[in-house]
This record gives C-alpha cells, structure tokens and sequence, in this order.
C-alpha cells in the first residue's frame, strides 16, 4: 500500500492528512512534509492520522522527532486519533499506547477539535 499525504490551512494550523501505510519505506515523505512546513514558518502543525492503516516503528519515530521538531521551534504539534474502528486510526492509538509514547501527545478525535472549531481533547 501507498502513502498519501495532503495539507490544507486552517486559521493558524496546517494540517497534514496521512492515509495509508506509515512505515520505513514512506515515514521519509512526513518527515519531509513536517520539515517543510516548519521552514515555511508554519509552527502550529495537525498530523491527522485517521486514515493510517498501519504504523511500524519507524512511524512512531517520525511522530516521536516531529514533537522534538515543533517543541525546538516553540511550535505545537496535535495528532488526530478516533478512538473507533482499525481503519480509522485506532491502530496507531494502541500501537503508540503500547510503546508507553501516546502521553508525549495531544491526541485529538477530528480536526475541528484539534484546530480550536471544539474545545474536546482526548485523554491519554
């Protein structure tokens, strides 16, 4: 499977929409596209991960670095994580639960809330 990803501006947040398969072979392209935006000035960043299927540990380490990247630059850095169904991202959620890392993250259920649109922030 293949990766996609796309980013959209919305108010002060990029977001960055992954789908597909975060693992050693296209973890690169997202910490591309996090190393871009953070260069393009852009220090309020929404990983929206709920169309990842699958996520190794290579994945986690981008996620893990692009935390260190945003907390360096005095930036925010907020993962999207439904909590329902493997499709819709609940792989990742327990795949960074069981490597003790998910509480490194503010962890959000949809861009809306993630973006300031709801005030609903998903415990750890």
């Amino acid at each position: 499977m293949t990766l996609n990803v796309d980013e959209a501006v919305q108010g002060a947040w990029t977001v960055v929409r992954i789908e597909g398969e975060l693992d050693l072979v296209t973890s690169p392209l997202v910490r591309k596209r996090v190393h871009d935006a953070v260069a393009g000035g852009r220090h309020d960043l929404v990983l929206d991960l709920s169309g990842v299927q699958f996520c190794d540990s290579s994945g986690v380490g981008v996620l893990v670095s692009s935390r260190r990247l945003m907390r360096s630059c005095r930036g925010r850095l907020r993962l999207i994580l439904p909590a329902q169904g493997a499709v819709d991202g609940s792989h990742v959620n327990r795949v960074l639960a069981a490597l003790g890392v998910r509480r490194l993250f503010e962890v959000y259920p949809d861009v809306a809330s993630a973006t300031g649109r709801q005030s609903q922030r998903l415990s750890a």
